[in-house]
């Protein structure tokens, strides 16, 4: 007498897979994000690689000198932009780090209540409700920068992984192709050929768009917060402004960091147009989510704002500031892979007369 029957080993050794699955995932979330993230890079540079293997007289032909020539001209991209602006951005930092003690004693203790007050013109009862909420709140503030602190002490012992991603991108740039064409080869049936190949097109198409749309989204950012900022004389314009638009990169929670960065420190500098600012940032906020990111991003996504706000959820709680990042686009790729499954398995609807 058997103890399982062939049906029930089946779900046994499925839910076993799964498990194991998941183990692997959870100990090995490193180095599987560095892969990840390797990837989303070598999407972002494969139009320029394939361009230059086209049209260049030197890597005409030649997939290894194409990828060196991009890295080539990236490099130096970045120690120009480095060297124009770079200079002034890290004295702008230096700076705010030297003072951002003393303005968050200032605030912990309830004395910057007085002094903006006093500025503003509110009344003396108003001033000291405002120095009372702050000082005996000063607790929650203090565990909320404890913990901003350690998150950035964890960010910078990774550190060493990010030097990682552009390594992994040149053999996934040059052997991408040859490795997808591997998997198809393990296809067994036409159908499931069918349903790898639509999948891998689909996810091709879908991630070279979602990155270079980001990457434009965060330029554009970068260059209209530090102009408006500086136009406006926001102190620490630079720093600012380059900051708020580099987290541009990571959904929904980016943007909202971003602009309470740049409203908190030019509260605590004692700015006096801060309604200007909050009117510029709200302005942009709307123009980037309803004007610029559906002409970039198009049909590319299709998915729905509660999905994705779901979805930043979900890989906040994961993965933090990479899960948050990498939040939309699993889930895009999720809805490709289901969808192709219900045209290439699902059985016809009946129609019924």
């Amino acid at each position: 007498m058997e103890i399982f029957d062939r049906r029930t080993a089946s779900i046994l050794t499925t839910i076993v897979l799964f498990i194991a699955a998941g183990a692997f995932i959870y100990f090995a979330a490193r180095v599987l994000i560095v892969f990840v993230l390797a990837i989303l890079f070598a999407y972002l540079l494969e139009p320029l690689v394939s361009r230059f293997q086209r049209w260049t007289r030197i890597s005409r032909g030649s997939r290894s000198l194409a990828i060196l020539e991009v890295y080539v001209i990236l490099c130096g991209a970045i120690g120009g932009i480095s060297f124009v602006v770079g200079t002034q951005v890290i004295d702008e930092v230096e700076g705010l780090i030297r003072i951002l003690p003393g303005w968050l004693d200032r605030f912990t203790s309830g004395q910057i209540a007085l002094e903006i007050g006093s500025g503003r013109g509110w009344s003396r009862s108003t001033q000291e409700w405002a120095q009372r909420f702050l000082s005996e709140h000063s607790g929650i503030m203090l565990s909320w920068l404890g913990s901003a602190g350690t998150w950035a002490a964890k960010a910078a012992q990774n550190a060493i992984w990010i030097v990682l991603i552009p390594i992994l991108a040149i053999f996934l740039l040059k052997e991408g192709r040859a490795f997808s064409e591997d998997i198809l080869e393990m296809a067994n049936r036409r159908q499931q050929r069918q349903f790898l190949a639509g999948i891998a097109g689909d996810l091709n198409d879908m991630l070279a768009q979602y990155i270079r749309s980001q990457l434009i989204l965060a330029g554009l950012s970068v260059a209209a917060y530090m102009a408006v900022l500086s136009i406006l004389r926001v102190p620490f314009a630079l720093a600012l402004g380059s900051a708020a638009g580099v987290m541009e990169f990571v959904p929904v929670v980016g943007p909202l960091v971003g602009g309470a960065a740049i409203l908190g420190v030019a509260l605590l500098a004692g700015y006096h147009h801060l309604w200007i600012v909050l009117a510029f940032l709200i302005a942009w906020r709307l123009m980037q989510d309803y004007f610029t990111t559906p002409r970039l991003m198009g049909n590319t996504l299709k998915l729905h704002p509660l999905t994705i706000i779901f979805a930043v959820l979900v890989g906040a709680e994961l993965g933090g500031v990479v899960g948050v990042y990498l939040s939309i686009p699993i889930a895009a790729a999720l809805r490709i892979v289901w969808m192709r499954w219900q045209r290439v398995y699902a059985p016809p609807a009946i129609k019924v007369a």
